[in-house]
Formats: structure tokens, sequence, C-alpha cells
């Protein structure tokens, strides 16, 4: 109750300018009583000086001349939290205007006997006495205000002011009230139509410039601004957001009120705001009905399940009901890692990590075998460019091989149905990476298609979903521009007008599963991403979101190029390419078919030369495969020019 009461008078609030005078008037009386004591003890004043008649004159003039200048220098209206020398020096200047009327006084009073000496050492001592007791009392009531402060953040957490005054943002600051955590200030808006109004007891606050912002940090000491919707950051992240970053205040983003369980909302439900959620399109929506009704009781299997796509898979489908959720992964940390957050978040579902790799065709038997999995989600892949261009035999080995190795024990163990993830870099590859992706595809639609046609024995469908780059994924750009802002920068990119397209990991999550949903078999998905995003821009905004300015703060430096690397991704969806679904957002791809019996010996012979380490041979027959894999900025260009020649 203190500490409220506190916050009202003197963190909210500033000190009337009348009790500012009234205490500055009694300290400057303090300081001439005690000079006329201190030059009684020290000099022995005659009595002359020292009447009670002298000293009640002197009190008088003391009190006058420092109202006069008080107000003529109108010292008692500065902030005093907020002083700077200016108004120090307005104070200093006010002292020295009272001991000139006090001079004045004592060349006018009749009868008094005192030297020159005596005359000026009294006016100097009430001087300095005036002036130190002056900056003692600012120094004191600023610390006190530091010290209420401190108390009040320590007490209330951060204090904050929620963007817009829509139901979502009314409900949130209900929702926060009594908060731990969280202090409400009011709500922020754009412009000064609903400026001084209240809502729920709340004020409501505007702002224009980044001067608007500024001040209300000063003012309120406002730390943070609250967005209750994705949206709302996203249309605010040229204005406000960038405004935020200029007067560091941070920027918080709360899940819709209709997500907070139980009526209450977690610390960690409020987080700093990401630049995955400023996405420049609107997010991709999927009704998850008809996916809850196909996987709810079933039980699943993802592989690479320690990964980033594998790892949001696997809380997904917990998050819908499956009966058991087999994890299959080789990393051993992560997995360990995850299947404790698995069990302690989805008490009721059987979880079950297996460590194993998809390239040893036993191990996954024995999963399937023991598990009978009856959907599979197959995610594990290497999946870094350059590196996959320094080491392509083991990008044959898992990709492909791997691919090739899970899509063969679904039809042996009569899984239902294979979903395979893919890339936006098996679309006219340029690089290693890329093409393993497009043979496995190659491999795993052939297979479905042997299947239909009766070629083979067995009864899963198989699908396979393309998208680009993930926001946020394990190793990608965006943890790599964080680690290098907390090093102080620079930030670097290969080139200043590289692009890539982008989706969020719970948006390429919930493709994968509408995908699943909708698939009759042999088809590849590819997603509408919107406009490609400049990595550039990107870094710039990361820069500006972590409270820095691009250019002088921290740097952007360009290195180039990489082995394998495109300037531009082709373009997933578009009617040339494909086919439209049901989903506006979700296309099916328009694909060269191989021959099932062809695709296994392709493949068998790549198995062959990888394991061999045949590196050249090996991606001889990679380009002879995908004719339209033309390598770039990579010594595998040499390739290319061998097949033209012998062409000719």
């Amino acid at each position: 109750m203190l500490i409220r009461v506190l916050k009202k008078l003197y963190v909210e609030n500033y000190l009337s300018s009348r009790l500012v005078l009234l205490l500055d008037t009694g300290v400057v009386m303090t300081a001439s009583a005690l000079a006329l004591l201190l030059v009684e003890l020290v000099l022995r004043m005659p009595a002359a000086v020292l009447t009670t008649r002298f000293a009640l004159i002197w009190l008088a003039t003391s009190v006058c001349g420092a109202l006069l200048f008080f107000y003529l220098l109108k010292t008692f209206r500065s902030v005093i939290r907020h002083s700077t020398l200016r108004e120090i020096g307005r104070l200093m200047l006010a002292s020295i205007g009272k001991s000139c009327v006090m001079a004045l006084m004592l060349v006018l009073y009749e009868g008094i006997v005192v030297t020159y000496v005596q005359f000026g050492v009294l006016l100097f001592v009430d001087l300095m006495l005036t002036m130190m007791l002056l900056l003692l009392l600012r120094v004191s009531m600023y610390a006190a205000y530091t010290a209420i402060k401190l108390k009040l953040r320590h007490s209330r957490g951060r204090n904050i002011v929620i963007y817009g005054t829509g139901d979502a943002s009314v409900a949130m600051a209900q929702q926060l009230n009594g908060s731990a955590h969280y202090n409400v200030l009011g709500y922020l808006t754009y412009g000064k139509r609903l400026h001084n109004h209240t809502i729920n007891g709340h004020r409501v606050f505007y702002f224009v410039n980044e001067d608007s912002l500024e001040y209300l940090k000063t003012r309120l000491d406002v730390d943070s601004v609250l967005f209750t919707s994705t949206l709302d950051a996203r249309n605010e992240q040229n204005r406000l957001i960038k405004y935020a970053a200029g007067c560091d205040v941070k920027v918080l983003l709360t899940p819709p009120i209709d997500e907070v369980k139980d009526g209450s909302l977690v610390r960690g439900m409020v987080r700093e705001i990401k630049i995955e959620d400023l996405l420049m399109r609107p997010e991709i929506k999927i009704s998850m009905d008809e996916i809850n009704d196909n996987f709810r009781g079933r039980r699943v299997m993802v592989t690479g399940a320690a990964g980033s796509i594998g790892s949001e898979l696997c809380r997904q489908l917990a998050k819908i009901g499956v009966s058991e959720l087999i994890m299959f992964d080789n990393a051993e940390t992560p997995m360990h890692y995850l299947r404790l957050e698995m069990q302690e978040r989805f008490s009721g579902i059987r979880i079950i990590p297996v460590i194993g790799d998809v390239r040893q065709e036993a191990r996954l038997g024995y999963a399937f075998r023991e598990y009978r999995p009856e959907v599979v989600f197959h995610a594990a892949a290497y999946k870094h460019v350059p590196l996959m261009e320094e080491n392509p035999c083991e990008a044959v080995l898992v990709n492909v091989i791997g691919s090739r190795n899970v899509a063969d024990k679904c039809m042996e163990y009569g899984v239902e149905k294979m979903v395979m993830i893919s890339t936006d870099k098996a679309v006219n590859p340029t690089n290693i990476m890329g093409t393993t992706k497009r043979l496995a595809e190659i491999y795993v639609q052939s297979l479905g298609l042997a299947k239909a046609r009766g070629e083979v024995k067995g009864n899963t469908k198989f699908v396979t979903t393309r998208f680009g780059n993930v926001l946020g994924s394990n190793g990608s750009v965006i943890p790599r521009f964080r680690e290098q802002i907390a090093k102080g920068g620079p930030l670097t990119v290969t080139h200043p007008d590289i692009t890539r397209f982008f989706m969020t990991i719970p948006e390429a999550c919930r493709l994968v599963l509408e995908a699943a949903t909708m698939s009759t078999g042999n088809d590849i998905f590819v997603f509408d991403m919107g406009e490609p995003v400049r990595i550039a821009d990107m870094a710039r905004h990361m820069i500006e979101l972590a409270g820095f300015v691009p250019d002088k703060d921290i740097c952007i430096e360009y290195t180039g190029l990489r082995p394998g690397e495109k300037l531009y991704e082709e373009v997933l969806a578009n009617e040339e390419n494909t086919r439209p679904t049901s989903h506006d957002r979700i296309r099916v791809a328009d694909v060269r078919e191989m021959d099932h019996v062809e695709a296994e010996r392709v493949v068998a012979e790549l198995e062959r030369l990888s394991r061999d380490v045949n590196i050249k041979d090996m991606v001889r027959l990679m380009k002879q495969s995908v004719p339209e894999y033309i390598s770039n900025n990579s010594e595998f260009e040499a390739l290319d020019k061998e097949r033209v020649n012998s062409n000719l």
C-alpha cells in the first residue's frame, strides 16, 4: 500500500512547485541562521552585529531576496528528477542574487559596527552554505526518487503501456491487474483522438513521433510497449517499433486473451518481440479441425525429431492428442531435452524417444517393427548448403539414402501415410543439398506411383511438402544475427541484394499437417510464401529491434556468395508450375516423374559411389538424373562444362 502511495505521489506525478518553493525557502533560512552562528563562534563578532533585531532583519532579508530571485529565475518549476546543469546553474545564480540583496541591507542598516573583513566573511559563509544546502536538497530528492523507483520496479516489475484500445488490449490490461511482473500505466494510440480519455481506470496516451515516446519514457518511466496482436506489431514495425528502438523502450508481445489458460497469464507468455513476428505478409491460416480429426489417437513417428521442424511437429502433434509419439533422431543431447519437455507438457501421451540414424536400415527396421507407426513425418536431413557442398557424400547418404530407407520401411510395415519435408532449394537446384532433396522427392514419388500402378506391394500414401527458409531454425540466419549483435557486430551478409522466402516454424509445421490431411497420395505440395525478403533489410531491422543504430552502433559486412548459394531463390508457387488445391496458399507442383525401377537403380548407384567417396562420379550421376541441376559458385561447375562439351 505504501509503495502504491509513493508511486502515485512521487513517481507518476511531479512534486508541487509550491512545495519545492517552500522547501527551498526553508533551506535558505537555515543557511543564513547557520552563517550567523558560525561567524559568531569563529570570528567573535561584536554584540552590535548579533542582536536579536539584527538577526531577524538578516533572516527576513535572506528570505525576501531568495523569494525574489527564485521567482525571477523560476527555479521551483524545474522537474528535480530531470535536473540538468542548466537548472543547477539557475539555482546558484538565485543564491548569488539573494546575497546581493543581503549586502545592500548591510550597507543600509544603521547602527552596525563591523569591519569590511567581517562583512565579507558573513556574506561569503552565507552564500556557500546556501549553495551547498540547496544542492544537497536536490541530490537528496533525486536519490529518494531513484530509490522509490527501484523499489517499485523490484516490487511491480516492468512499467508498460498496452498498444491500442481494442477488446484484446482492454482484456489484457484487466488480466495484468495485480500482476507481480507488469505494471500497466495505460494504453497507447497513434494521434490525439483519445488523449486524456480513460478506460477501466487506465489513461490513454498518444504518440505521433519518436519524441512523443521519449516524453512518455521520461514522464512515466515507461520501459515497454506491449502488443496483444502480431498483426498490430507488423503494422507498426516502421513507426512505433522503430521509435521504441530509438528510445530504448522494449517491445513486448503476448498471445491473444483467448489463448491465456486457466484465466492466468504466466510471465513466460509475455516476451520480447522477434523478427519472426514481423514477417512481411499475413500469417497463413489453416483450419485445425480436420487435422485434429485425422491425427487424434494415432501412433505417429517423426524422424529428425530433435531438429527445428521436427521438434515443432512433435509439439503440435502432441497438442492434437496422438496416442503415441515416436521421436527418432541421432542427436543425443537435443533429444534428451526434447524428451524432458514433452513428458512435462504432455503427460497423457506416450512419448517414445529412439536414438537412431536414418542411414542405418536395421535401426529403422527395429523402430518400425517395435512401435508400428501409422503415420510417419520424415524431417531428418542435412540442410546447410555450404557445408553439404564441401561434404557431398554425406549429403547423399542422409538426404537420399535415408529418405529411401524410411520410404521402404513405411511400405514394408504398412504405414498409412509418409510425409516428407523438402525444400525450395530442390527447384532448379544449384547445389548439392538442393539436388539431394530433389532426388529424395523423385524416389518417394516414384515409389508411390509404382504402388498405385500395382508394380510394388504396399498401402502407403506418400506426400511431399516444399517450403522456403524457416525463421529461427537451428543454424539459420536469425540465430546467427542474434549472436553477432550480442557480440557487438558486425553482421555478416553474403551479398547486398540476396533475397530469400521465409516462413515461421509454426507455419511450416501447420503446412505439413494440412498437406498430410488433404493429400490422396503422390503429391508434392508447395506454399505461396509471398514476396521475398532482402537479408540485408532483415539484418538492419534486427539491429534496430535490439536498440542499436545500423552502420553506426553495429555495422553490416558483405562477405560474398558461398559455394552453391543462389542470389535469388526460385518462386515455389505460380500458375505455370503448379495446380491449385482447396487451400488458396497451398498448391501442387507439376514435376518430372521417374520410373521406379530407374529411380531404384540411380539411388543404389549413388549409395555405392557415396560410400566409396567417389565424389566426381557421384556428382556426375546426380547431374544426369536431375538435368536442371547447374552448379553455382562451386567446384562442380567444371562438371557442367564437361557435360556441355560432351554434347557438342
